[in-house]
């Protein structure tokens, strides 16, 4: 499968066995570059997506949640973006991106609404 990516990249079958040999040599940062490959050529490809979004869950920091105000670690910022991709991921597919959609808090109750936005870069 190697030589086939080499002659042809838009390959995505060979893109795939190559992603799962990365897999099982434990060579996982290429598995994740091929499989995110694979869905930018073919995002109807489930082993892919699938694969994509558990290397999302996984990266995610896990902090016990008792020492979140103590630690200087935490980042919210990374954790809204991981679960970003991971969002977009599950949209791209049927056209939709985490940008179409705004949250807004109500200032009288706290609570909050999502509105879905049909062009999110004509709205700014």
């Amino acid at each position: 499968c190697f030589p086939a990516v080499e002659l042809d990249p838009h390959y995505v079958r060979a893109l795939l066995r190559r992603a799962e040999l990365y897999e099982k040599t434990e060579k996982l940062d290429e598995a994740l570059e091929d499989y995110k490959a694979v869905l930018e050529k073919d995002p109807s490809v489930h082993q892919a997506r699938e694969a994509c979004m558990v290397s999302l869950i996984l990266s995610l920091p896990l902090i016990p949640w008792s020492s979140l105000l103590s630690s200087h670690l935490f980042s919210w910022n990374v954790i809204a973006g991981k679960l970003k991709d991971l969002g977009n991921l599950v949209l791209r597919p049927f056209g939709l991106s985490t940008e179409n959609f705004q949250v807004k808090q109500d200032s009288s109750t706290g609570s909050y609404s999502i509105n879905f936005v049909q062009n999110p870069n004509n709205n700014r």
